[in-house]
């Protein structure tokens, strides 16, 4: 059984903002219903440039649906650069902590916001970034996600990024460039 916070749990079980906007103006959709989760994300701003409304649907297990309900709260009433430095680990905190296990979730969550930003300022429909090179096609990680991941959270071995990510979850046959890229980092 993994050990969840109070916050954790009642985010789970009460999650805040599911659902869908009408004409939101940005939405993406990123995961994979075939590892397991799927996160779609949309907001809608207000005349301000604040973000008004948010809202998430996912497939996927507790920690994704407390991180996604999570997310919403913490980024409504927020400009979109600001909710642009919201990190994997501030939402991990928000909810007093995720296992080691289940950080993914989050990283999932912030890549969901940052591809509906995405879509708000550019109009791409692209729910991730298609020109990274996939590292792990066992769950359509990339490199540069992989990459940008390590920095952030200061990893060090290939479980930490397996946790973080799921690369290296499934067929493990990109372990070894995950281990390259540790090394590369320095780590």
């Amino acid at each position: 059984m993994w050990d969840y916070s109070e916050k954790m749990m009642d985010h789970f079980r009460n999650p805040r903002n599911v659902g869908v906007i009408d004409h939101p103006d940005g939405a993406a959709t990123v995961g994979s219903l075939a590892c397991g989760d799927a996160l779609k994300f949309q907001f809608k701003l207000g005349e301000d440039g604040k973000i008004v409304d948010a809202k998430f649907q996912t497939f996927g297990c507790a920690s994704a649906i407390a991180s996604s309900s999570a997310l919403t709260e913490m980024v409504i009433g927020k400009t979109l650069e600001e909710a642009k430095k919201i990190t994997n680990a501030d939402i991990a905190e928000y909810l007093g902590g995720l296992p080691p296990q289940k950080m993914h979730c989050s990283v999932m969550g912030r890549e969901a916001m940052e591809a509906a930003i995405r879509n708000y300022e550019t109009g791409e429909n692209a729910d991730r970034n298609l020109e990274d090179e996939k590292l792990c096609v066992c769950y359509n990680v990339s490199e540069n996600e992989v990459r940008r991941v390590i920095t952030e959270n200061s990893l060090t071995s290939v479980d930490e990024v397996t946790n973080f990510t799921k690369a290296g979850g499934g067929c493990g046959k990109c372990k070894a460039k995950i281990e390259e890229i540790l090394k590369e980092l320095g780590r």
